[in-house]
């Protein structure tokens, strides 16, 4: 059954334990909005608290009540997943956790081009953000009766955490089921996003909770389909360059044709992700500094 759009700052149960909470964000990037994920009832943890919007913070906290919480945990530092994290931990006196500060957990290739000036594309890294402890792969946090293991998942954002609690894992924005999920080079990387989805995939879980959108009830199936996906999105290019050089503008205005304008953007950032990896495996090349607007070429 599709789940029907919640109510802003609405709290809904989603899972044994785990209470979901819809910041007021809708956009042709966030959805719905964004959603923050209240796990047990005392002690509990926040997980992506948000934006920074009045309106959201005060539903979190009065969703905590008087609870003690044990920290704001944050998958990723993107402004609509960790901009109200400080305001909220502060208020709880509680830390907040995630892998580290935007641009942490680069791959060497993404490393190289951020440091040539290579520069995203205006997705809304939060560049002040600060973790006061850091996550890696393995680490587990008690939360009453709960179990929250920490799984590294990069390849939408370097350092993007997901979280596993009972047969559920918190994906982050690593797969949601209303769409394709954005790599925008360098802080995406698709080379990392599909490894990330094949461990996501490993795990088994029974159900995914994403980012945005509501929850994935068949994640073996939704997986395989963003696996399948950038596979024929892959395929798309290298049929397109057999033309000629083009650039990731040209690419992307003759492979998403009759995607919105307002999407486009996003896309021309997916189809650099995919140009980026190619290059990598020595089946592209291009000529000048690598960029959005660089020509590139079948080898």
């Amino acid at each position: 059954m599709v789940e029907k759009p919640p109510k802003p700052t609405e709290i809904r149960s989603v899972a044994p334990g785990i209470r979901r909470i819809l910041a007021p964000n809708p956009s042709p990037m966030t959805y719905w909005g964004t959603n923050t994920y209240v796990i047990g009832t005392d002690p509990v943890v926040i997980v992506d608290p948000g934006p920074n919007i009045d309106a959201h913070s005060a539903a979190i906290l009065g969703a905590v009540g008087g609870a003690t919480c044990k920290a704001v945990l944050v998958t990723h530092a993107h402004i609509d997943h960790s901009d109200a994290a400080r305001l909220v931990a502060d208020r709880l006196s509680a830390p907040v956790l995630a892998y580290g500060r935007a641009g942490e957990g680069r791959s060497p290739v993404m490393e190289r081009l951020a440091e040539q000036g290579l520069v995203a594309g205006g997705e809304g890294i939060d560049a002040a953000f600060a973790p006061d402890e850091r996550l890696r792969d393995g680490d587990d946090i008690t939360c009453g009766d709960f179990r929250i293991g920490v799984l590294e998942t990069p390849g939408h954002f370097a350092g993007h955490l997901s979280f596993t609690i009972g047969d559920a894992i918190l994906s982050g924005d690593l797969v949601m089921g209303w769409a394709s999920t954005l790599i925008s080079p360098p802080d995406g990387d698709l080379g990392q996003f599909l490894k990330s989805c094949a461990r996501l995939r490993a795990e088994q879980a029974r159900v995914l909770l994403p980012g945005h959108g509501p929850a994935i009830e068949d994640p073996q199936a939704r997986i395989n389909w963003l696996i399948a996906h950038r596979a024929e999105r892959t395929h798309q290019i290298l049929e397109a360059l057999k033309s000629g050089p083009q650039t990731a503008d040209d690419l992307t205005n003759r492979i998403y044709s009759d995607t919105p304008t307002t999407l486009l953007p996003a896309a021309k950032r997916n189809v650099l992700a995919h140009l980026i990896d190619l290059v990598d495996k020595n089946t592209v090349a291009h000529t000048e500094a690598l960029s959005a607007d660089t020509q590139f070429h079948l080898t």
